[in-house]
């Protein structure tokens, strides 16, 4: 089978490798849908720390092709739908109990694609820990989608608390972002959408925006004044990594603030800002638990994540694809396999 790799030099190379067999305790998945997470591009640039020789991919999602010893059959057996949680864990700790492998306590935690091979490849070995049952209705792409990108918007609203009846500011419009304003939107908030590309700003009114700013053109904060005769935001979602100073400038007095995008860069000065009573808080993709909670609410609502990806490739395009992606001028990759 072939595999993508990352030299960390701004290039693809297609590697041929052996099929993984199951082991104890261990699924392999017929992959059928990789997504490409904007964080991609931090390991095809070399910016990160990360094991050059791995398979890249952390939003697969597939079938299960071959069960190894101590895998309950009663919980996965061969040809069921699957998502991956990309992070792997103890799974005995504290936090693995709770579905936070990626926050193990007791030993090194492992991610697909930093140091272990991920899915942009046609099969995936990974612990039966890791699955996730795909519901009746939620295709393969969103599945993918879900896996990460998708998924960590829901975390971050989950984090935030609710956002029904709110005005919620949600700054960048990629598929992060577009997720973000696709679920407030669902769960009842005005949704106002900041980004500097007009072409993400008309997505994000395809995804529920009530109102869309164009943060080159226009204050942000005039607009969120306007809208909210002064009182401005009661929810902000920061996706991008570079508006951190504009999510304070949104912020309305016992407001909440989430910040997700990287690098991001938050500061204030406390003396100026504790009479307004916020509550900040950063998010890290999501639980297990809140995966499987997210696909749910996905299908139950009819929500089209599908339509995030504006662009699908074989394997065999993969240089070809992450040009494309690395100009980031808008849209969603994603690999689809037989």
């Amino acid at each position: 089978m072939k595999g993508i790799l990352f030299p960390g030099d701004g290039t693809t190379v297609l590697k041929d490798f052996p099929e993984p067999e199951a082991g104890y305790g261990e699924v392999v998945v017929k992959i059928r849908a990789s997504g490409m997470c904007g964080s991609d591009l931090h390991f095809y640039h070399g910016a990160f720390e990360f094991d050059r020789a791995v398979i890249q991919g952390h939003e697969p999602c597939g079938e299960v092709y071959a069960v190894g010893e101590g895998v309950d059959p009663a919980r996965f057996a061969v040809g069921d739908r699957v998502m991956i949680h990309h992070y792997f864990g103890c799974n005995t700790c504290r936090r693995c109990r709770a579905g936070w492998p990626q926050m193990c306590e007791t030993a090194p935690g492992k991610t697909m694609a930093v140091h272990v091979n991920g899915g942009h490849t046609s099969f995936a070995l990974v612990p039966v820990a890791a699955l996730l049952p795909m519901p009746e209705g939620l295709s393969f792409k969103a599945g993918a989608a879900i896996g990460c990108g998708t998924g960590t918007a829901w975390g971050a609203i989950k984090r935030v608390g609710g956002v029904a009846d709110t005005t919620t500011v949600v700054f960048g419009q990629g598929p992060v972002g577009l997720s973000a304003t696709m679920f407030a939107a669902s769960m009842g908030a005005r949704v106002i959408a900041v980004d500097v590309d007009d072409r993400r700003l008309a997505e994000s009114e395809r995804f529920g925006a009530d109102i869309v700013v164009n943060s080159r053109e226009q204050s942000v904060a005039e607009v969120v004044a306007e809208h909210t005769g002064g009182r401005k935001a009661e929810v902000v979602l920061e996706t991008s990594g570079r508006a951190g100073e504009d999510a304070l400038a949104v912020l309305g007095t016992f407001g909440r603030a989430v910040f997700i995008g990287l690098p991001g860069h938050v500061e204030f000065t406390t003396q100026a800002v504790y009479k307004n009573q916020w509550t900040l808080m950063t998010s890290w993709t999501m639980s297990t638990i809140e995966q499987a909670r997210c696909a749910d609410y996905v299908v139950a609502h009819q929500l089209p994540v599908d339509e995030l990806y504006s662009h699908t490739w074989t394997i065999d395009q993969a240089e070809e694809a992450y040009r494309w992606f690395d100009r980031q001028d808008a849209g969603k990759g994603v690999f689809l396999f037989d």
